[in-house]
């Protein structure tokens, strides 16, 4: 165990990512050496950022506070300290289930957790963080919860209604970053659409996304995770005309079939998802989109099915991520429809859904060979380098692996040429 020193485990998505460095920027200015590495653990103080949105991400964090135990049992960490979003739903079962754990915070509580260990939270570091990504990149959290409640989700239950960060604190953040040497900014929100609404009563992340660009120093900029109902379409002209905005969106859409979507209570349904892709793509030349789709949902049939992969297979999405539908505690769905798809269906459903959208990726890969790319150098690895287009985010979309026929520096952006295609890589030389 090492005196002084406070780990950070965070588990689950980038915006569990982002609360665990703003918090490690607190405990460093409260003068603990601090660190973000579940491979090396040792702290006087370790605290775990816990996800709780679904079964399999509540079971990893479960194993991991059930391993940090242990180790606090041998002696080798001091204190266990658990928050985020796993605590803020399930505390009072947690608190009984396992004792190894010293205090348990909810997903904001940062004040609590200074308290407890007595430091004092300091306000005039709110826009300060330390990185844990690579220095060239950061994501930044625009906004927390959702009003929106669709029958599968149990993030209101988790993070309540849905509310933005004030745009000048956020732009004090960008700014902050820059200074760091961060270069990419990946936008996050669980709504991105909704940016503004609760500030102002309007629609704010076109102004925001602007503004942001408008900051000397800031290279790229990508959004995640926008919703369809609603859509800012003011947006499209931002990033149309703005060349540090990525021509990337990441927009979760869940189904097609009008019969599932009223079901998943989407406030949408198939015409106007259609017209909303259409407009898109014609608005922003270039577009590569993300998307996140589901299975297996109460009442999908076989026919709701087909008539997903069949858009599917018309609508060529780009990046494409899916999973199957898991009975969530509190959620609508859980309530008040039967879950009647059977998990081995499921899966199967799932696993075509995938094959159907690794054959339209390497499609969509391969028109990219032999065209001349700009893009970021994330690493270097023993026989290349790995860098990303502006079409792919951090860990869940390609790399373009690049030969080493030129020495590259890490976090530079450099063009490349492509020189072949893989379903989830992009070869290529240094021009």
């Amino acid at each position: 165990m090492k005196r002084g020193k406070i780990d950070i485990i965070s588990l689950g998505c980038s915006k569990n990512l982002v609360d665990s460095e703003h918090l490690l920027r607190q405990l460093q200015a409260a003068g603990y050496t601090v660190e973000h590495d579940p491979e090396h653990v040792n702290g006087e103080i370790v605290i775990v950022n816990t996800c709780g949105f679904i079964a399999d991400a509540q079971q990893e964090s479960i194993d991991t506070i059930l391993q940090l135990g242990e180790m606090k049992r041998r002696g080798r960490i001091g204190r266990l300290i658990v928050m985020g979003c796993l605590a803020e739903r399930f505390r009072a079962e947690l608190v009984d289930e396992l004792p190894e754990v010293d205090r348990f915070y909810g997903k904001f509580d940062w004040r609590g957790i200074l308290d407890y260990i007595g430091k004092a939270y300091r306000d005039d570091l709110a826009a300060e963080r330390v990185l844990t990504t690579p220095g060239h990149y950061a994501y930044l959290k625009i906004s927390e919860g959702c009003n929106r409640f669709c029958a599968f989700c149990a993030i209101p239950l988790i993070t309540g209604r849905h509310h933005s960060v004030p745009m000048s604190n956020l732009l004090d953040e960008v700014r902050y970053l820059r200074d760091k040497g961060v270069r990419e900014f990946n936008v996050i929100a669980q709504d991105l659409s909704s940016y503004g609404l609760d500030l102002e009563n309007r629609m704010m992340l076109p102004e925001l996304v602007d503004r942001i660009a408008d900051i000397d120093g800031v290279d790229w900029i990508r959004l995640h995770y926008a919703y369809p109902a609603q859509f800012p379409m003011e947006l499209l002209d931002v990033m149309a005309s703005r060349p540090n905005v990525c021509s990337y969106l990441d927009i979760a859409l869940q189904h097609i079939s009008d019969k599932v979507l009223t079901a998943m209570r989407r406030h949408i349904d198939r015409h106007a998802t259609e017209r909303l892709i259409t407009a898109m793509r014609q608005r922003v030349p270039g577009l590569h989109l993300r998307t996140t789709l589901m299975v297996g949902f109460p009442g999908e049939g076989e026919a709701e099915f087909d008539e997903l992969m069949e858009w599917v297979k018309q609508t060529r999405f780009e990046r494409m991520g899916a999973f199957a539908y898991s009975e969530e505690a509190g959620t609508y769905a859980a309530q008040h429809l039967h879950d009647d798809v059977p998990p081995e269906e499921k899966q199967r459903r799932l696993d075509s859904l995938m094959a159907l959208q690794e054959g339209i990726s390497m499609e969509i890969q391969q028109e990219k060979v032999g065209r001349s790319l700009r893009v970021i150098v994330d690493r270097e690895e023993e026989d290349c380098y790995v860098g990303r287009t502006e079409w792919d985010s951090p860990e869940v979309d390609p790399e373009v692996l690049i030969d080493k026929s030129q020495p590259l520096t890490i976090g530079d952006f450099t063009t490349v040429q492509v020189t072949q295609a893989l379903p989830h890589e992009l070869i290529a030389t240094p021009i």
